[in-house]
C-alpha cells in the first residue's frame, strides 16, 4: 500500500473528501518553495501534487508556465526537485506526494535512474501528462513496478469507448479535468462534473479527484461533494506570484482545505 492509497483508506473511515495542492517546485526559489511545500500539511492539505518546471509545457495555463519559468531561472533541475522532496522527508513520512509534469526531463535523466531516485527521495505517484496509454511501457509499467503510483487524466472529451484504455493501469486515483482547455482557464461547474466523476468511478474502481478550474473556499466545497476530492493550484501559484508571505499563502491554502473538507 502506497502512501496514496493509504491517505484514501484514511479519508474514508473519516468521512472526509481529500483536498490536494499544486505548486511548482522551486517557485520563487528553492528555499521560500521548500518552506512552503512543509506548512501544507499543517494547512490542511491531504496530498501534494508538486510540479517539475519544464520549459515547453502543453497543459498549462500562463499561471503555472509562469512559475515553471521563474523556478527555472531560478536554477530548478529533475535533481533539485528530488533534493526538495527529500528534505521534506525529513520531518514528514506521511503525507503522499505526486510528481507531475512531463517526458522530456524524466527521459533525459534516464527511466531507470528517475524511478530509483524518486523512490528513494519519497515519492509516491507521478502524473505524467504527455505520456498516453499507448506508450505505457515507457514509464507506467515500470513504474508501478517499482512501487509508485501512476495517475492518469481524464476529460470531458474521454469517452466511454477511450476511458477503459485510460485507466487500465492507473492506479491510486484518476485526475479529473473538469474544463477543457489549459489550467486556469475556465471554471469547473459541480452539475457538469457529477455524473463525469460517477462514469469514471465506475469504470476505474478508483477515487476521482477533480482540478482545473476551482479556485475559492466554496467551489473546493462544491466539487469536493460530487466527488472524491479536489485539486487546486493556479489560484495558490497565483499568490506566490504576487508576492505573498508564506503565512498568507499557507492561511489561504486552508481555507480552501477546509471548504474542500466541509463537503
Amino acid at each position: 500500500m502506497t502512501r496514496i492509497d493509504a491517505k484514501f483508506e484514511d479519508l474514508r473511515a473519516r468521512g472526509k473528501k481529500a483536498f490536494v495542492s499544486y505548486v511548482m517546485a522551486g517557485d520563487p526559489d528553492f528555499d521560500r518553495s521548500l518552506e512552503i511545500v512543509r506548512g501544507l500539511p499543517a494547512a490542511g492539505v491531504d496530498i501534494i501534487e508538486l510540479g517539475l518546471p519544464f520549459t515547453d509545457p502543453m497543459a498549462d495555463g500562463p499561471t503555472i508556465q509562469l512559475a515553471g519559468q521563474r523556478a527555472l531561472e531560478g536554477g530548478m533541475t529533475l535533481n533539485r526537485t528530488l533534493e526538495m522532496v527529500r528534505a521534506f522527508r525529513e520531518n514528514d513520512d506521511t503525507t503522499p506526494i505526486v510528481l507531475m509534469g512531463y517526458y522530456n526531463p524524466i527521459y533525459s535523466m534516464g527511466v531507470e535512474k528517475f524511478l530509483t531516485e524518486a523512490k528513494d527521495a519519497g515519492i509516491d505517484g507521478l502524473i505524467v501528462v504527455d505520456l498516453p496509454p499507448e506508450e505505457d511501457i515507457e514509464l507506467c509499467l515500470p513504474a508501478q513496478d517499482a512501487g509508485l503510483n501512476f495517475i492518469r487524466l481524464a476529460t470531458p472529451t474521454t469517452d466511454d469507448k477511450r476511458l477503459p484504455r485510460v485507466v487500465q493501469n492507473t492506479s491510486g486515483f484518476v485526475y479529473y479535468v473538469s474544463i477543457t482547455g489549459i489550467t486556469g482557464s475556465a471554471e469547473a461547474n459541480a452539475t457538469d462534473v457529477s455524473p463525469e466523476v460517477k462514469r469514471i468511478q465506475k469504470a476505474s474502481g478508483l477515487p476521482v479527484i477533480v482540478g482545473f478550474g476551482v479556485n475559492t473556499p466554496e467551489k473546493a466545497r462544491a466539487i469536493a461533494e460530487v466527488a472524491d476530492g479536489v485539486v487546486i493550484g493556479s489560484a495558490i501559484v497565483n499568490r506566490i506570484a504576487n508576492g505573498d508571505s508564506t503565512e498568507d499563502v499557507l492561511a489561504f491554502v486552508k481555507a480552501l482545505a477546509d471548504g474542500a473538507h466541509s463537503a
